[in-house]
C-alpha cells in the first residue's frame, strides 16, 4: 500500500531522514517508532506530500501519491488544529466533505464515532469549549470520519489519559480488521508492542531495526525475566550472571548473561524480596532499543 525507498531529507545541516526504506501493507498496523526528534513526523509529512524528499521514492499502491489518493487517506498531524470558534459537528462534517465523502456516508459515521468517544452531547458546542482530551478525540474522528482505506497517525496518544489511550489502541485494531492500513508514529514503545505487526525503529533519521515484532524479538532477544516484588532490589544489578536491569515503578526487567538460567535469579532473590510475579519473557521493545542504541537518549524513550 505505502512503499518508501531510500528516502533522504535534510534541513540546513540537520539530516532529518537518512536513507529510510519500508512498506506499510494493506490491512496491517505498522509502527514508526523512535525517540522525539528521530525523524518520524518528517517521514509522515513526506508520505502525505506536504514536504518533498531530497531523494528517494514514495509510492501509494505502486504509484506516486496523487491528489485523488489523498481522499483515501486519513491524517492526524502531530500539530493538532481544529476551528475553535466553529461547532464540533460542523468541523467534522467539513473535514469529511473536503475528502470527497458524501453527507449520506459521513454523517452517520460522525454520529457513531461521537457516540463511541462520549462526545455526542458536544456536537453542537464550539470546539473551544472542549477539553484538551476531548479535542484530541475529535481530531481523531476528523481523520477517520470519511472512512479512509489508509490512516496516518502522528503521535496520536499525546495528551490522552491511559483509558483514552487504550480506547484509541482498540479503534486502531478495529480499523485493521476492516482492512484499513494503519501507520502510526510514537515514542511510547509499549503501544507499538501491543498492536503492531511490523515496525521500523529509527534514531536520528536512520533505521535501527525493521521487521515483524516476532522476528525482531527472535533476532535481538536474550534471556530475560520480569519481576514484580516488594522490597529493595538494587542488589540484582550486581549479580555476576546478570547482564543488565531496567527498573520501572513497580517491577524490573532483568536480562541474564548468555548461558545463565532463570533459576539462578530465583534462588538469588529468595528470602531477600517478596516476589509477586516472576516470569521469563522475551525482552521488551524498549529493552531492545536500549541494547542496540544505548545512551541517555535511548533510556528516555518511554516503555
Amino acid at each position: 500500500m505505502i512503499t518508501v525507498e531510500n528516502v533522504y531529507k535534510a534541513y540546513s545541516n540537520v539530516q532529518a531522514v537518512a536513507g529510510l526504506s519500508f512498506e506499510a501493507r494493506r490491512g496491517e498496523i505498522f509502527g514508526l517508532i523512535g525517540p522525539n526528534g528521530a525523524g518520524k513526523s518528517t517521514m509522515i509529512r513526506m508520505i502525505m506530500n506536504i514536504i518533498a524528499p531530497d531523494s528517494g521514492t514514495i509510492r501509494f499502491d505502486g504509484e506516486p501519491l496523487s491528489e485523488a489518493d489523498k481522499d483515501r487517506i486519513g491524517y492526524l498531524p502531530e500539530e493538532r488544529g481544529l476551528y475553535r470558534k466553529a461547532k464540533l459537528g460542523e468541523v467534522l462534517e467539513y473535514l469529511a466533505a473536503i475528502k470527497g465523502a458524501k453527507p449520506a456516508d459521513y454523517r452517520p459515521s460522525i454520529d457513531a464515532w461521537l457516540e463511541r468517544f462520549g462526545l455526542s452531547e458536544w456536537k453542537l458546542r464550539k470546539v473551544q469549549e472542549l477539553s484538551k482530551g476531548m479535542a484530541q478525540k475529535a481530531q481523531f474522528i476528523g481523520a477517520i470520519a470519511h472512512n479512509p482505506s489508509v490512516v496516518l497517525f502522528d503521535e496520536p496518544f499525546s495528551g490522552l489519559d491511559p483509558l483514552a489511550q487504550d480506547e484509541l489502541l482498540a479503534v486502531m485494531v478495529e480499523l485493521k480488521q476492516k482492512g484499513v492500513t494503519v501507520l502510526f508514529s510514537t515514542h511510547i514503545m509499549e503501544h507499538a508492542e501491543k498492536i503492531c505487526e511490523r515496525i521500523l525503529l529509527i534514531d536520528k533519521g536512520k533505521e535501527v531495526v525493521y521487521g515483524s515484532m516476532a522476528d525482531i524479538k527472535t533476532r535481538y532477544g536474550h534471556n530475560a525475566v520480569q519481576l514484580e516484588f516488594d522490597g529493595d532490589a538494587s542488589f540484582v544489578a550486581g549479580l555476576d550472571f546478570v547482564e543488565s536491569v531496567v527498573s520501572y515503578p513497580r517491577w524490573i526487567e532483568v536480562e541474564l548473561k548468555d548461558g545463565a538460567d532463570a533459576d539462578l535469579l530465583f534462588r538469588a532473590i529468595a528470602g531477600r524480596l517478596k516476589v509477586r510475579r516472576f516470569e521469563t519473557v522475551a525482552p521488551s521493545l524498549h529493552k531492545i532499543f536500549i541494547r542496540i542504541v544505548g545512551g541517555e537518549e535511548a533510556q528516555n524513550v518511554q516503555a
